[in-house]
């Protein structure tokens, strides 16, 4: 499409880092300053960013519009397909339910107990020693090691698990401007889940109570899935699972260190856990997403055609003060905010209620156990940008 000379045009990138912890929030802020409700980039191909939250909101409630099947917004024809996200209704419906079973609120609760003793574990690890890497020594093994416990893979791969993770979500056009690495990455993680689909075929006495396993016995009206989108959903587990709440626990630790007056209300005042929590998915929403239009139409000013590429930055949604008067600013005493970090309409996050607990679990042992800390050396955190951002290096001392 070649757009109107009368829309906005703007510098955006998509993936981009190492960058200054907490400025890619900045960024996303500026230009939702500058373009309201939306503005174009040429980044790529060329594609629309909304700034907006009602607009952001409105878009990822209708896929009639907006379809899955493209997420990154600088591969309008990718060469993959994650099951069930970038399948629209009625497929995308059939197979989360069959993911529902597994982080239903109920089943979530009942794992409470075991979370929280494996928090306190990983903390007394680390307490005496007087610092940390937040990141590499718990945040990339608290939810983690959670998640391939539900999936049923060995724990003691899971350095080799995060090497593939850093491949397909990490990366920049700088170090991987043709996405082979990535993609060679994903080949590999199915390549493993296939290999280990099989031996349980081969073995049941290799089956346990875990999603792989089970996956063995679901259908989808009536049939049996390939092994071709079956391992295609695994690759999206294996995504969700090993880096969305390792990075909104760093970049709540970020703000805790930083601010010592919000880490003292909830060492003050535990149960206030909750809801902090929320506020911080608010004020740092990691998923930045996008999607493509199935035909012309006019959204909100914007002259879209069909096969246009749309950005919908969770990003920018939550931290729009027409939204939260606040913005980016953090408050713990304003209410439970109504956010929309998990994302909105039929394809919102799976995992929310365990992401939520986790976070809670961690938020509540960490400060009884470890009050007071901060940061040595701002300079030393660094943050990535693309899909989901994340903090690389997270030192903390006490």
């Amino acid at each position: 499409m070649t757009p109107s000379t009368n829309c906005p045009i703007a510098a955006y990138e998509f993936s981009r880092g190492p960058d200054p912890a907490g400025s890619n929030f900045d960024r996303l802020d500026e230009f939702q300053r500058q373009h309201r409700p939306f503005f174009r980039t040429e980044e790529a191909q060329g594609y629309w960013v909304f700034t907006d939250h009602d607009v952001i909101r409105e878009g990822l409630q209708h896929p009639e519009l907006f379809s899955n099947s493209v997420m990154v917004p600088t591969e309008s024809n990718p060469p993959y397909k994650w099951i069930p996200i970038m399948l629209d209704p009625p497929e995308h419906g059939k197979w989360r339910h069959l993911l529902g079973l597994y982080f239903s609120p109920k089943r979530v609760k009942e794992l409470e107990g075991a979370h929280r003793a494996f928090a306190i574990e990983l903390i007394e690890r680390i307490r005496s020693t007087g610092s940390c890497d937040f990141y590499a020594e718990f945040a990339a093994v608290f939810p983690t090691t959670i998640f391939l416990q539900i999936m049923g893979l060995p724990i003691d791969k899971l350095d080799d698990f995060m090497v593939w993770e850093d491949k397909i979500l990490h990366v920049t056009e700088e170090k991987d401007p043709d996405r082979s690495g990535a993609l060679n990455a994903m080949m590999e993680v199915m390549g493993y889940f296939g290999e280990l689909i099989a031996a349980k075929r081969a073995d049941p006495a290799q089956r346990g109570d875990d999603i792989v396993s089970h996956a063995l016995d679901w259908r989808i009206d009536g049939e049996a899935p390939t092994d071709e989108d079956l391992l295609s959903c695994m690759l999206l587990l294996f995504m969700a699972g090993l880096d969305t709440v390792a990075a909104q626990l760093c970049y709540s630790f970020l703000h805790l260190a930083t601010h010592p007056e919000h880490r003292r209300q909830l060492v003050d005042n535990p149960d206030l856990t909750a809801r902090a929590v929320e506020e911080l998915m608010r004020a740092y929403p990691i998923v930045q997403t996008a999607r493509i239009a199935t035909s012309a139409i006019e959204f909100h000013g914007c002259p879209v055609q069909k096969g246009d590429i749309v950005a919908f930055p969770l990003g920018m949604a939550n931290r729009d003060p027409n939204e939260h008067s606040r913005g980016g600013t953090v408050d713990f005493t304003n209410g439970a905010p109504r956010h929309i970090s998990f994302g909105a309409g039929p394809h919102r996050c799976l995992g929310s209620h365990l992401a939520r607990q986790e976070m809670t679990v961690v938020l509540q042992e960490w400060h009884r156990l470890i009050p007071e800390y901060h940061i040595p050396d701002l300079s030393e955190v660094v943050e990535h940008s693309g899909g989901v951002y994340g903090i690389e290096r997270l030192p903390l001392a006490w």
